[in-house]
């Protein structure tokens, strides 16, 4: 099992403790050296590099390395994993709900997972009466917990605004009635944005994502209209307009996917940082590899090359915009659980549909085996659909346990893993593949940035 990681990024090596998270910048000698499971015992380390360096350095740079260890910021020991299967029979409080406002959208984006807005079903709209509901439902089962994230979802979930606001409302009047802090969020395609709607959501939403692919030519590829038109005329002047009115204690993301046919999409990133987005996110479509958009093994490469100009380019314009998957805590991270076991999706987040069905997430939202049951008795949703996603943590999944970059994936996405594996504990290899070129990058441009 390794327990440091060794890479290089923009010309300097970098050392990686795994489990403690802590960082070493180093030379040539000490990048040759370590061993990614164990220090090699010093007279095979003398041995090994006897052609290549002066006795004396090497004894220096060895000494050097032992008192890091003894610091445990080398090779130190993993302390979660008792905190992990301690977790497995502690209950559960939800504090994330998605609601998906609308099983219909306006667009039919052509890498859609939800079916063009369909989820596996029929078209419909969420009522006010069942939104309330799941705030009910939310409230009560958050238990002991003060913050509540609500994701208003879709399709398009502006589609029933009307609803939106009736929610919203109703949600803001019982925060102080249970002592709960209601935080919004709204995933958009911004097509329907108007001056009423742009004020209401910048009043209302802590965050607003905001969905546009970057140039033109590739946005108008795949985010289509029902008759195959593209939008990048409608949707780039109101996305502008609505990030304008955001201040900055308020959050939004200008957010894309990038596709097979457009692996250069370090131009697409970098075309919304010169129109002005200091908060982006561009990340990569999942298909099926039969699917002429899904990206292939073959294309990794450039994908990486893609990562590496947006490092030296974050490098160069340092602070100008802000890149999702680069946003890591090298300092502190996030808490011991979530590092571990991710989103919470099933346990701590689950998702509703427009008829009040409860599911771990939306990306499970139609699959009947994970149906966990419905907010007209949500007293009796299926126990063993939420310990199945609780146990499935880093420690339950063999792959993950020997990886580098445990504690900062937690393990994917277990939606992506289950769609590729048929089993929520095979990591979708692809992903985890560009997961650790941006890890990397991530923590390099962290370590670079603090020195300046």
């Amino acid at each position: 099992m390794a327990n440091i990681h060794k890479f290089m990024q923009g010309g300097y090596r970098y050392v990686l403790d795994i489990n403690s998270g802590a960082l070493h910048e180093v030379d040539q000698l000490v990048y040759d050296i370590l061993d990614d499971e164990k220090l090699p015992g010093p007279e095979e380390t003398l041995e090994m590099l006897k052609d290549k360096y002066e006795k004396e350095d090497i004894v220096q740079a060895y000494e050097e390395i032992e008192e890091l260890i003894k610091e445990d910021m080398l090779y130190s020991k993993d302390l979660y994993e008792n905190i992990a299967l301690k977790n497995d029979n502690s209950k559960s409080y939800i504090k994330a709900l998605c609601l998906n406002i609308a099983h219909d959208c306006n667009l039919r984006c052509k890498y859609c997972f939800a079916d063009e807005g369909e989820y596996r079903g029929s078209r419909k709209l969420m009522s006010a009466d069942i939104g309330k509901r799941a705030i009910d439902f939310v409230i009560e089962k958050s238990g002991p917990r003060k913050n509540i994230e609500v994701d208003l979802f879709g399709g398009e979930p502006l589609m029933a605004f009307d609803a939106v606001r009736e929610i919203v409302d109703y949600a803001k009047s019982q925060e102080k009635i249970h002592n709960k802090s209601i935080r919004f969020t709204m995933t958009t395609n911004a097509t329907l944005l108007n001056d009423e709607i742009m004020d209401y959501l910048d009043k209302n939403m802590g965050n607003i994502v905001l969905s546009i692919d970057g140039r033109k030519e590739v946005n108008d590829r795949v985010r289509v209209r029902i008759d195959g038109s593209g939008t990048f005329d409608s949707i780039l002047p109101k996305i502008k307009k609505m990030v304008k009115m955001r201040d900055k204690s308020k959050q939004y993301y200008a957010r894309g996917t990038f596709t097979r046919k457009n692996t250069d999409f370090f131009k697409d990133i970098k075309y919304l940082a010169d129109e002005g987005f200091d908060e982006i996110s561009i990340e990569p479509v999942v298909l099926p590899e039969d699917n002429p958009l899904s990206i292939r093994e073959e294309d990794l490469p450039i994908i990486y090359e893609q990562y590496d100009k947006l490092y030296g380019e974050m490098l160069r314009n340092n602070g100008k915009f802000k890149f999702y998957h680069f946003n890591i805590d090298i300092t502190g991270g996030p808490c011991v659980y979530k590092r571990i076991s991710g989103c919470g999706a099933g346990h701590e987040y689950v998702a509703i549909t427009p008829d009040g069905d409860i599911y771990p997430c939306h990306q499970f939202v139609g699959n009947k085996d994970f149906k966990m049951g419905n907010l007209k008795d949500w007293n009796n949703l299926r126990k063993d659909i939420a310990q199945e996603f609780k146990e499935a943590h880093i420690y339950n999944k063999p792959k993950c346990r020997e990886c580098w970059a445990r504690f900062y994936c937690s393990g994917g996405c277990q939606a992506n893993n289950y769609n590729f594996n048929g089993d929520m504990k095979e990591p979708y290899a692809l992903g985890c593949k560009m997961q650790k070129k941006r890890i990397e990058c991530a923590v390099a441009l962290k370590a670079r940035t603090m020195k300046k």
